[in-house]
């Protein structure tokens, strides 16, 4: 996608709003050629393209780390969840103490104002694309604009209803000011969304030839997660006997994605680094960074693998082979380097450790090669990165070193571990009553090659060595198999929901399989963690479960005491922003319980 569409788009939609101004007293009678509406101010089928263009890019921003964005690290990073909690030097930005969390925490206005930008600006391209003088090359060409428009405006209410429960349905692009928005149920809100995407199914073509534009198989997976939402609020409404229905529905829409003929696991390496191996350093200085001072070298190889290969730049998309990549958002190099400098993931300064030991005793990561010194806005909790891999779900390609590295040389030269694996103990400060460092527990982890890559491609042609220039998974067929997983679990298929979770633990070579007696909510939770670490929106996950599931989780699996101590409510619902409330003059937004 041509992101020069992206300036012309603010360019067109700056001009909706703007009004030329004249003296002539017969001005009301003409009909200037200069005076912008939304009727007239759109000519082409190409224009209308570009509104939609600005939609893929408000989603990028959204769900990808694409800036240094609290609200990013909320929603994706899922801060303040039970996969990841804040580091020590960010406390003061903590999203996880409800004692100081309340309706006016900028995060949820930013958010919930989000979500309804982009339904803005799929309204708008619903509204152009009707427009009587714009003329298309074909029907199919116009519905599947509309299809687009539509999907994101599903995908809006679908997170909105997951994150804030029931929330005005806007359907038409407003040109006054409005206080009169009246808030749907959250089973009002998810209904809209299903009737969204299941009436748009047959517009969305099942592959396309442009990488990052909507295909059906997106679609059947939002439904899949929507009617398990829909399942869910029945049953806390009232009206459990109707929710069976409603996860038969999702498992119909997984089993289009999963066992279609269109997209599939991958089980054997591929892309652009099938033949190599992960290459890591022990070097403080780049003259350092040679043969001699590779990990394989100081006898700590790191084989690569096919979970690898799926973080591994250019590999992400379906027409590059990918045949589990549902949706990706395109990160483009050149389009950083001619415009706007912002094309570029943010993982790494963000997520990635800051200092491995903060007396660099043994580590000095001025010049490592996974991404220098970041600044961990977002670190995982032990849960994450320990538990959920002890035992027999460890041994697992998904915790192998080229994924989840956990092996660290010192390269700093007088010390004892130079060349050698640091102890554990040793990174975290580990003291005589066996209590860690805060500051070194927070600051020093595992390193995810979905957040870091092993070297750095690009960096003599002025790439930031900070930032990642690879796509990013928006949805990935796991996730799918998970979510029917979990629809059969909620029908009482314990066998099938198994026999799907074993498809991901087989394809990641794990010698445990579950069987049916294994299988509960939270072993579904706990592979998610596995396969979707820094991918899922975590925050969408516990809360559009209801009943306890966030606020169990959290106070089980947090670091910090925070939320031990301060989550009393039951936590099951983000507050309606209070600016929203008090901006609806006309008529009263009732507010979550709890806020």
């Amino acid at each position: 996608m041509e992101r020069t569409y992206i300036y012309k788009t603010l360019l067109l939609l700056m001009a909706i709003f703007t009004v030329v101004g004249c003296d002539d007293n017969k001005f009301l009678e003409e009909d200037p050629e200069t005076f912008y509406t939304i009727d007239n101010v759109f000519s082409t089928s190409e224009q209308v393209d570009q509104v939609l263009v600005g939609c893929y890019s408000h989603v990028r921003v959204m769900m990808c780390m694409t800036e240094e964005s609290n609200t990013a690290f909320v929603f994706r990073g899922g801060n303040g969840t039970d996969m990841f909690d804040v580091a020590t030097i960010r406390r003061s930005n903590r999203f996880n103490d409800y004692s100081i969390l309340n309706s006016t925490t900028e995060v949820f206005y930013i958010n919930y104002s989000h979500w309804y930008q982009l339904i803005s600006k799929a309204n708008l391209a619903l509204y152009a694309a009707e427009l009587p003088q714009i003329s298309w090359t074909s029907e199919a060409e116009k519905l599947y604009v509309m299809a687009q428009a539509r999907f994101f405006r599903a995908f809006a209410y679908r997170n909105l209803g997951e994150l804030y429960g029931g929330v005005p349905l806007v359907t038409e692009i407003t040109t006054t000011p409005r206080y009169d928005f009246k808030r749907s149920s959250r089973l009002e809100t998810y209904q809209y969304a299903i009737d969204e995407l299941e009436a748009i199914l047959n517009d969305l073509p099942e592959t396309t030839g442009t990488m990052g534009r909507l295909v059906r198989g997106a679609a059947q997976h939002n439904l899949c997660q929507l009617y398990i939402d829909k399942g869910i609020a029945l049953e806390e409404g009232g009206k459990g006997g109707e929710a069976p229905a409603a996860y038969q529905k999702a498992i119909a829409y997984g089993n289009d994605v999963i066992d279609g003929s269109v997209y599939s696991l991958m089980t054997e390496r591929f892309g652009s680094r099938a033949d190599e191996d992960p290459v890591y350093y022990y070097a403080t200085e780049e003259s350092m960074q040679t043969p001699e001072h590779l990990y394989s070298a100081a006898g700590y190889p790191v084989e690569g693998n096919l979970y690898w290969d799926l973080f591994q730049e250019g590999n992400q998309n379906y027409q590059e082979g990918n045949k589990e990549a549902i949706w990706v958002a395109q990160i483009d190099y050149d389009a950083y380097k001619a415009e706007d400098g912002e094309s570029k993931l943010q993982y790494s300064r963000s997520f990635g450790p800051v200092y491995r030991d903060p007396m660099s005793a043994h580590l000095n990561s001025a010049m490592e090669d996974v991404g220098g010194r970041g600044i961990v806005q977002v670190t995982p909790t032990k849960y994450t990165r320990d538990l959920v891999y002890e035992g027999k779900w460890g041994e697992d390609i998904r915790n192998s070193e080229a994924v989840l590295r956990r092996v660290f040389l010192g390269n700093i030269k007088t010390s004892e571990y130079y060349g050698k694996q640091i102890p554990w103990d040793v990174l975290y400060k580990k003291d005589q009553n066996g209590k860690y460092d805060d500051g070194a527990y927070t600051l020093i982890y595992p390193i995810s090659c979905k957040i870091g890559p092993d070297f750095y491609t690009l960096a003599a042609d002025g790439r930031v060595l900070r930032s990642i220039f690879r796509d990013d998974y928006l949805i990935r067929l796991p996730e799918t198999i998970l979510l029917r997983a979990e629809a059969k679990l909620r029908v009482g298929d314990k066998s099938g929901a198994a026999s799907d979770i074993n498809m991901l633990r087989s394809r990641a070579k794990c010698s445990y399989l579950v069987t049916a007696n294994d299988v509960s909510l939270d072993l579904i939770l706990d592979e998610r963690t596995r396969e979707l670490m820094y991918e899922e929106s975590r925050w969408n996950t516990l809360l559009r479960m209801g009943g306890t599931v966030a606020a169990d989780r959290i106070k089980k699996y947090s670091y910090w005491d925070y939320p031990r101590l301060t989550l009393t409510k039951p936590f099951n619902l983000w507050p309606i922003p209070q600016t929203v409330i008090d901006t609806n003059k006309d008529v009263v937004l009732e507010q979550n319980p709890g806020w």
